[in-house]
């Protein structure tokens, strides 16, 4: 009988040290293989050292390959060496879309706090004033989610001497840009390539040792993890499959983390798109053009426009309602109690 509890997980335990390790935005101390990326970006920064201006960059490459996560370090090490002379700011473009958000959003990490009732353009000559006394990094990412290409332009005008970092997961982002931006950008183009097998194996590696008590996870568990996440090219979609194997296991009261748990979750990832935001630019596109429409009707055309099941769709407005790009109100009418989908600007 001893050896039967043994293997059932007590109320006080846990599989799990940390499982902050495995978030999508957890930020290592070290990205490892993407040193001569981040070498590359370092040396386009040095020129501002020297009080002299940056050279620009496009990264791009498929989603889950390390981009955004090794500019953040270099920033991160940027502000810590030299955040005296240069102004290190960081925007996504999924969540600031428009000229005027980001330079609202840049204003805001500056800490000038007169932003109320101002304009673009006074909000754009108040940050530069600010900015051209030292030097300045200014890292767009999502940039293929601009509504507007404008901001570029502007920063390129107004801010002396600066180093623009656009992330964008697609390759064809510089042939879209605006001919006047691209003619002053110009941009060197760094590809983030997805990771090799060697490469994805160590990575979640490296995370499990911090995230489960030793011995957790049974060794063909992981090669399973590893194989899934190789083929899906997608780092995001290793540190889902950890994280989920080792709920479900828990939620069994099992010590062990066993192949049939990562089977589990990997047949949840039909639900999770890693790809890119795609879907969620569509929905929100869906409820623009057709303000005042209830839930329920807003998901009949995302169905009819080729859109997943219900539970995702379901998933994707409680997203956008937390990123505050949408709110949903609750109506009463002749129909009953509806929850209508309004688009915030």
């Amino acid at each position: 009988m001893g050896e039967l509890f043994d293997k059932v997980l007590k109320s006080d335990e846990s599989l799990f040290l940390n499982s902050q390790f495995l978030d999508y935005d957890y930020q290592p101390k070290l990205v490892p293989f993407r040193e001569t990326q981040q070498q590359h970006i370092a040396l386009c920064i040095k020129p501002l050292l020297q009080r002299r201006n940056g050279k620009n960059i496009v990264v791009f490459g498929k989603p889950g390959v390390g981009k955004t996560v090794s500019l953040k370090q270099v920033l991160n090490e940027l502000k810590d060496d030299y955040g005296n002379d240069v102004y290190c700011f960081y925007v996504n473009c999924w969540k600031r879309d428009s000229s005027f958000k980001i330079i609202s959003e840049i204003c805001q990490q500056l800490n000038y706090k007169w932003t109320h009732n101002k304009n673009f353009d006074e909000l754009m000559g108040a940050a530069a004033e600010i900015v051209n006394e030292k030097s300045a990094v200014i890292v767009l990412d999502e940039a293929d989610k601009l509504q507007d290409q404008n901001i570029i332009y502007n920063i390129l005008e107004e801010f002396h001497r600066r180093c623009i970092i656009l992330i964008t997961n697609e390759n064809s982002f510089v042939a879209k840009l605006d001919n006047r931006i691209k003619s002053r950008l110009l941009a060197d183009l760094l590809e983030f390539k997805p990771y090799n097998y060697y490469e994805t194996e160590e990575i979640l590696k490296q995370r499990v040792e911090y995230s489960f008590v030793p011995g957790t996870l049974e060794k063909n568990s992981f090669e399973h993890i590893v194989k899934k996440t190789f083929d899906m090219r997608d780092i995001r979609a290793g540190l889902f499959l950890l994280k989920q194997s080792g709920e479900i296991a828990e939620n069994k009261s099992s010590k062990k983390i066993t192949i049939d748990h990562v089977d589990i979750a990997i047949n949840s990832l039909v639900d999770i798109d890693f790809e890119d935001n795609s879907d969620l630019s569509s929905i929100i596109d869906i409820i623009k053009l057709n303000p005042g429409k209830s839930k329920s009707e807003i998901f009949k055309i995302y169905e009819e426009n080729g859109g997943k099941s219900y539970r995702t769709f379901q998933r994707k407005i409680k997203e956008l309602e937390s990123k505050g790009k949408i709110k949903v109100k609750e109506d009463i009418n002749n129909f009953g109690r509806q929850e209508i989908l309004e688009y915030l600007d």
